[in-house]
């Protein structure tokens, strides 16, 4: 592993989202769903430097005022094109390395993210972009995604359509030809991606998530995805809460719009 590599995590924010307007601000165990956010990741030693990545719109100056009130580094830009918005802000804090975690993923296992940054930085030279994604396993909202910044100078200079400039990462593996490519699955040998749905685009999976922290966070804030599995077998009815809308991550729902966009 190269030492000197400069990792730097890059959560992208807005509170326009789109599915769930201002759910990074929505309470969780007394804080905003941001800021526990990125309290769990900072639970892994090798997330390096966390950025929040949010735009100029007047909306997200309250992402940037809690940046600020809690002394955590931000970057704004325009908000057309999220993907320049990743590289302007890897440009800004030196970034060799660049890890993309959604903010709508309040439940995200530390550990995830350290096996999937280890195993790129571990195999460094060998893989341009690597993500616990393609195919997913792991419960929806345990998404991480690793790259060169020069895999995604690459993307941010040849990457023409609209939808892979919204959802930044396309490019890199609807052109698998033009990169090395990894992917990491649960060691388990488990596949819950489609039947636990931990990230939030809906009421309900809000109201999932802050019974968790509920239930969980007090008695150990750092509690894990096991924890979370265990509490669900002990209690099924808070599985239930969303499950409606198990299988419905981004990636699923995308795939359709990409074929269309990919012959249209």
């Amino acid at each position: 592993m190269n030492q000197n590599l400069k990792v730097v995590t890059i959560i992208q924010a807005r509170m326009l989202s789109i599915g769930y307007p201002y759910k990074v601000i929505m309470d969780l165990a007394g804080k905003p769903l941001l800021y526990r956010q990125l309290e769990r990741i900072s639970g892994s030693t090798i997330a390096g430097k966390l950025v929040v990545a949010t735009t100029t719109e007047p909306a997200d100056d309250y992402i940037s005022d809690l940046c600020h009130k809690e002394n955590i580094d931000f970057y704004r830009s325009d908000s057309s094109d999220l993907l320049d918005l990743y590289y302007k802000a890897a440009i800004c804090f030196n970034a060799d390395v660049i890890v993309k975690i959604p903010s709508d993923c309040p439940l995200i296992d530390p550990g995830i993210i350290s096996t999937v940054i280890n195993s790129f930085l571990d195999n460094y030279g060998n893989y341009d972009y690597v993500s616990n994604l393609h195919p997913p396993t792991y419960p929806d909202g345990n998404d991480v995604e690793v790259m060169t910044f020069n895999a995604l100078n690459n993307a941010w200079l040849n990457a023409k359509k609209d939808y892979e400039k919204e959802l930044t990462t396309p490019y890199f593996w609807e052109n698998p030809d033009r990169f090395k490519i990894g992917n990491i699955t649960w060691e388990t040998g488990l596949d819950y991606s489609m039947n636990h749905r931990w990230a939030i685009d809906y009421e309900e999976d809000y109201l999932f998530v802050k019974t968790v922290y509920e239930e969980l966070y007090h008695k150990n804030k750092n509690f894990s995805l096991l924890d979370i599995l265990s509490l669900l077998e002990k209690k099924p009815s808070i599985k239930k809460i969303n499950e409606k809308y198990n299988g419905i991550n981004w990636y699923h729902y995308h795939l359709n719009d990409l074929k269309t966009h990919s012959h249209s």
